[in-house]
């Protein structure tokens, strides 16, 4: 069956820019999948997005007008119901195939097969393919439904609808136009009350004509483009607007660039049509304040991209993505600068202001702020986490006095009036006034870097001080909302517990903290007092939530479920663990492995089951009690290897530990072999379970090998 390609457009009013590009693609692909099911989409059809500010498209390729037919077999019952002796049709059947629209007359060409264990009889008939125009409505109706629509609105229909003003429908935006052609042809489907054409309109003030009439399907980029001065894909309008602002960037001055900002280059990208980069500038006296206060005006108020130099410094220019192209983009220049004016100048009032106090004076305030109704105050909080910062501090040995200050001082900047309009640089321009207030650096960086790491993949903390105010702050979190039972439960996690956990493992395994996990969460908890009153509860709750973390984010590093287990289980410290898993996945490629981790599951089940018999780690086997030759051969092989792999270890070369006690596989195949550890003997019992006891803890002193075990 001959094919051609299809467009379809719903011409709709100005979008929202942070979900277009979603849209675009829900749209597109929701087309795709609903045609193909339907067999009028070939398999190897491509699915073209379009998407712009008023506009969602899609164009397919190899669209047929009409399915191919499809047999179908309806199975109607067992023969021994459907036929009585003489082989003539009973009532059953007959009002079954009345049911289905079949003549009694098609009895003698059923089809008689077995159905599990018995014979059945079926109806095999042939249904015509659907018409593109009965396919294409349940598709674009089902893709319209489907759509991540961030906020629905309700509208009554317009003229030139069927029954305008007195019907309304729902959609993201008010739908003013449809499109649909099959080649040249106009499909005739309807949506949110439009009827399919071929019309559709362009730029609202560059437009050639309007409306625009579109010949055929593959025409429509190129007809929008050259009539209605509009690129309508998203994906070819975000990358004019990259190369447009290189250059921009390049002949504003010598190693400009325009700040990356991939989200904002999303969001530009939605509000434009056809994209025109200019430069702007604003006075140089407002480089005096914060960059990252003046960067995120212009971002998130403006959405400009301000032009950084080689040391990514900021500079007074800024560049602007217009929707229109005069020939003097004079005015369109000098209207940008004046609005960023005001922005600016709150932002150095704010700054100016905010100055005028010190931190310190500032935490009183802290007692007004709710943190949470069962948790009490920031300023509570901030109690909390001097006091777990304080412990942790003494362990590590970081100076106590500068961890105070910072775990006092990290949360005082939420009170001004900077952070106040713009909370994103909580923590940013804590550091800025402490430094203004004269305090040491290392405690301005750590009221900075207390939040980090802030999202995956994230810079840690760059000072002791600092990674110790981030531990306190996220275990002071962590233990306080599972304390309060405010669990994360599927994709909902308001308080960013999953975040947090991640944060605490990140960095006890990079900076390679002497910590232990449990007694830190223990101490953070007693900074709760009687809040907490089920605390060893919570406690073990969360703890076992931390290492699901620590499981996942191994996994995510391409380590296998039973590799991170592994090495998780053995509780080996925070800073070795990279070094073992390494040494794990080297020891899994062993011929040994297989071998040496099931028989390592065994000695476990042994001395599990073997309960108050099982002896003591460091039991001593009397050599004079093994009889049989396969645990002599143990006994010699567990002395001769485990002290050369003891001394690898306890040298940090995990990797040669674990290649050493392959060597023991033999052995112990032949141990297993020949030798009754549960002997008659009591005595000779006792001494057996020693050496399983002995060769079980130098197996798994790098990782539990037993978690290798299939």
């Amino acid at each position: 069956m001959s094919t051609q390609n299809l467009l379809v457009e719903l011409f709709v009013e100005e979008l929202p820019p942070k979900a277009l590009k979603k849209l675009g693609e829900a749209f597109a692909q929701g087309l795709a999948e609903g045609l193909k099911a339907q067999g009028q989409a070939a398999p190897g059809s491509q699915v073209t997005p379009y998407a712009s500010p008023r506009r969602l498209a899609a164009h397919l390729t190899q669209v047929a007008s009409q399915a191919a037919d499809k047999a179908v077999r309806h199975k109607l019952m067992p023969v021994s119901v459907g036929l009585d002796a003489q082989g003539q049709p009973t009532p059953a059947l007959l009002k079954k195939l009345q049911a289905l629209g079949v003549d009694a007359a098609a009895v003698p060409r059923l089809t008689r097969a077995m159905d599990g264990k018995a014979e059945a009889l079926f109806h095999d008939s042939v249904v015509p393919g659907a018409t593109l125009a009965a396919g294409l409505q349940k598709a674009l109706h089902d893709a319209i439904a489907r759509l991540p629509i961030p906020k629905v609105m309700q509208y009554q229909l317009f003229e030139g609808c069927a029954l305008p003003g007195w019907s309304s429908v729902q959609f993201v935006r008010p739908a003013h136009g449809l499109v649909a052609l099959h080649g040249a042809e106009v499909v005739k489907v309807e949506a949110l009350g439009l009827t399919a054409g071929r019309a559709t309109h362009g730029h609202r003030f560059e437009a050639r004509q309007d409306p625009i009439q579109i010949a055929d399907a593959d025409a429509y980029a190129g007809t929008l483009r050259e009539q209605g001065a509009v690129i309508a894909s998203f994906a070819e309008r975000r990358a004019a607007i990259e190369s447009q602002l290189k250059m921009a960037a390049a002949r504003s001055g010598t190693g400009l660039k325009a700040i990356k900002d991939e989200a904002l280059l999303d969001e530009v990208t939605a509000l434009v049509e056809r994209p025109n980069v200019l430069v702007c500038a604003f006075e140089r006296e407002f480089l005096d304040v914060p960059q990252e206060c003046l960067i995120l005006t212009m971002k998130a108020n403006q959405k400009y991209f301000p032009l950084l130099d080689g040391q990514g410094k900021l500079t007074h220019q800024f560049l602007v993505v217009s929707n229109i192209s005069p020939d003097d983009p004079g005015a369109i220049v000098t209207g940008n600068e004046r609005v960023v004016r005001p922005r600016l100048a709150d932002a150095k009032f704010f700054f100016d202001q905010d100055r005028r106090k010190t931190l310190e004076s500032r935490v009183p305030q802290l007692d007004k702020v709710v943190y949470h109704n069962k948790l009490g105050t920031q300023g509570e909080r901030v109690q909390r986490v001097r006091a777990i910062a304080k412990a942790i501090a003494t362990q590590l040995g970081v100076d106590a006095a500068q961890v105070d200050q910072a775990a006092l001082l990290a949360k005082t900047d939420l009170v001004t009036d900077m952070v106040g309009e713009f909370p994103e640089l909580q923590g940013t321009m804590g550091r800025y006034y402490a430094l203004n207030d004269g305090l040491p650096e290392p405690v301005a960086d750590a009221i900075e870097d207390h939040y980090k790491p802030r999202f995956a993949g994230d810079e840690l903390p760059r000072g002791d001080v600092g990674v110790v105010a981030a531990l306190a702050d996220k275990l002071e979190t962590l233990v306080g909302m599972f304390g309060i039972g405010n669990l994360p439960t599927g994709d909902r996690d308001p308080f960013a517990l999953r975040r947090h956990a991640l944060g605490v493992i990140r960095m006890l395994i990079e900076k390679a903290l002497p910590l232990d996990l449990p007694a830190i969460v223990a101490q953070a908890a007693q900074a709760f007092g009687p809040l907490l009153p089920d605390a060893a509860q919570s406690n073990a709750q969360l703890l076992a939530f931390i290492y699901e973390r620590v499981a996942g984010n191994l996994r995510e590093g391409g380590y296998s479920a039973q590799e991170a287990d592994a090495v998780i289980t053995a509780r080996l410290p925070w800073g070795d663990m990279p070094k073992a898993l390494h040494a794990v996945r080297a020891f899994a490629q062993l011929p040994e492995a297989p071998a040496l981790a099931a028989a390592n599951k065994r000695i476990g089940n042994i001395l599990k089951k073997a309960g108050d018999e099982a002896p003591a780690t460091d039991a001593a086997v009397n050599p004079a009690l093994l009889q049989e030759p396969a645990e002599q051969a143990l006994y010699a092989a567990v002395q001769d290897v485990v002290p050369q792999a003891n001394t690898q270890f306890d040298a940090g070369d995990y990797t040669a530990s674990l290649q050493t006690l392959a060597q023991l596989r033999a052995p112990v195949d032949a141990f297993f072999d020949s030798v009754m550890v549960n002997a008659d003997d009591a005595a000779l019992k006792a001494n057996r379970l020693a050496l399983l006891s002995q060769l079980h803890q130098a197996m798994n002193r790098v990782a539990d090998l037993s978690r290798l075990a299939a």
